[in-house]
């Protein structure tokens, strides 16, 4: 087995002991607010920036105790806008290091069978220039692996939280918890892409949105490889053709790259949006 794949698997089985840190035996998340000195308890937000940085904070001794077991440092990024969010770099041999990504992301309510997507870092200046340092903790190419920490959850309906409110710490137990009904998934980072940019002005490369996709890996570069889709991402909206109508245009779809290239299109895997 190569290092990442030993990586991969550990990594695998770690996230399967997360669920019970952070969520009680009906599904809810143990975090109920932040405390104050005189001991009121204030509800957090459902805010999915706030709800993500609390996660992250929740799991980091779990993933620093994974890490020593298995020999490797943990980096954190040093600058908020960096990636990844924390690098893995191996104890007796610092040229291997792996990129983890925390993604959160909740289930739409109306069709639970997809989430509400994320994004999976630049495709800009690090991405394309693979010894650049610029945004990124590590040059890009040098990191062995790049890999998502995955967790899809339901948010509670807002009738239930009142944010307005503090609590008495003997309140606790009676606190709904912003999210419930966690899950967790590992994946590397290019099996769970789509072709399509992330929210936001920024250069980012947006996610598929079936979580059974996104659980077992099955975006649309999963069987054309991680090769097409770093081609395909350092070319985005930079390849004009023709359009077929006497103008031209900028290759955005990876249907369109793929033909361009010469390439087997029918490895091509769509994002599947309905409920099959």
């Amino acid at each position: 087995m190569t290092e990442k794949e030993i990586f991969a698997e550990k990594l695998e089985e770690f996230v399967t002991e997360l669920k019970d840190h952070i969520s009680t035996d009906d599904g809810q998340w143990t975090v109920k607010g932040f405390i104050d000195i005189f001991q009121n308890v204030y509800t957090i937000s459902s805010d999915t920036k706030i709800v993500s940085k609390i996660l992250e904070i929740h799991l980091f001794p779990k993933i620093l105790h994974f890490a020593q077991t298995n020999g490797y440092k943990v980096v954190l990024a040093e600058h908020q806008n960096y990636y990844p969010d924390i690098s893995l770099v191996k104890a007796s041999d610092e040229s291997v290091r792996f990129a983890v990504d925390f993604k959160t992301t909740y289930r739409n309510p109306r069709k639970p069978y997809l989430c509400n997507g994320f994004t999976l870092g630049s495709h800009g200046a690090y991405f394309e220039n693979r010894t650049s340092t610029k945004n990124i903790q590590f040059p890009y190419g040098s990191y062995s692996g790049h890999f998502c920490l995955g967790i899809i959850y339901d948010r509670t309906d807002g009738a239930t939280i009142d944010e307005t409110k503090a609590h008495s710490i003997d309140e606790l137990h009676s606190i709904a918890s912003v999210v419930k009904n966690f899950h967790f998934f590992v994946t590397e980072k290019w099996k769970i892409a789509s072709d399509k940019g992330g929210s936001g002005n920024t250069a980012n490369i947006g996610s598929i949105n079936n979580i059974a996709d996104i659980i077992t890996g099955k975006g649309m570069f999963s069987k054309l490889g991680e090769n097409w889709f770093d081609e395909y991402w350092m070319n985005y909206k930079k390849i004009t053709i023709q359009d077929g109508k006497g103008g031209t245009k900028k290759i955005s779809t990876l249907r369109e790259f793929v033909a361009y290239k010469n390439g087997d299109v029918s490895l091509v895997v769509d994002k599947r949006n309905g409920e099959e």
